[in-house]
């Protein structure tokens, strides 16, 4: 469930939120929106659940003209989110290279053409762009190596246009860890591996979709203002290294010695 985060107000800003209908998107719509915001939602298909006030607008991230015209028709921007992206378990030997590419353009080059048809937009208002980038752009990611791939070549896009675009844009970057949504269950499997999962996480769960939103509210909003460039962790502490729990050193101590 999405809870209220801290108040911001964003109050007479118009964002976008790529892929903003379920998941990730949902709870970083409803977290702009609870700020204040008029928010524009795109994706393929409108959501299954309603999501406030919020404006829907269909449209193929991966269609260069499309994403153009709908840009040019926005009055106004001041922030756009590229959150559409994701990708199925594919290993690399079980596909032919241009299902890869596919996951590629979604991940990486859908946000590229986005953001250059948003330019315009929030250069004349300094806006912000917040990209939803993934722990799996910085570690292995067997099965979803061209996604892996794909977020680490996002992340580094993030600071380019961070320089290139500056003053007048912000560009951040959410690193975005394991998050129980409608759908995490395909990943991780019933409550059982869930739950075991989200053991091995610091913080002792998986991320919400509204901790994700917060985090996309705070690099957005005027509390950042000087904050472009940046890679924002949002992964609940990230993994406990596995050589720990392998490790023999301690377990003395612990009381395991056979």
């Amino acid at each position: 469930m999405d809870r209220p985060g801290p108040a911001v107000d964003l109050g007479g800003r118009t964002v976008v939120v790529t892929g903003g209908t379920r998941g990730v998107g949902a709870g970083i719509t409803r977290a702009f929106q609870r700020a204040g915001a008029h928010v524009v939602v795109c994706a393929r298909r409108p959501p299954e659940v309603p999501l406030g006030e919020a404006d829907f607008v269909p449209l193929d991230l991966r269609d260069p003209a499309a994403v153009g015209a709908f840009f040019d028709a926005l009055p106004r921007l001041d922030v756009l989110v590229n959150n559409a992206g994701g990708a199925p378990y594919r290993p690399l030997a079980r596909a032919d290279a241009e299902r890869h590419a596919r996951v590629i353009e979604l991940n990486l080059t859908a946000p590229l053409t986005a953001s250059i048809a948003a330019y315009e937009h929030l250069r004349r208002a300094r806006g912000s762009i917040v990209m939803v980038g993934s722990v799996s752009g910085s570690r292995p990611s067997p099965g979803s190596a061209a996604y892996g791939a794909a977020k680490a070549g996002l992340e580094h896009l993030a600071r380019s246009m961070a320089v290139e675009w500056a003053p007048e844009i912000r560009v951040n970057t959410l690193v975005v860890g394991m998050v129980r949504t409608e759908l995490a269950h395909l990943h991780y499997g019933g409550e059982d591996g869930l739950a075991a999962v989200a053991r091995t996480v610091p913080l002792g769960r998986l991320a919400q979709p509204h901790d994700v939103g917060a985090a996309a509210v705070f690099l957005a909003s005027d509390a950042a203002a000087y904050i472009s460039g940046a890679s924002v962790l949002v992964h609940g502490g990230g993994e406990r290294p596995a050589f720990l729990d392998a490790a023999t050193a301690n377990k003395a101590q612990r009381g395991e010695t056979r």
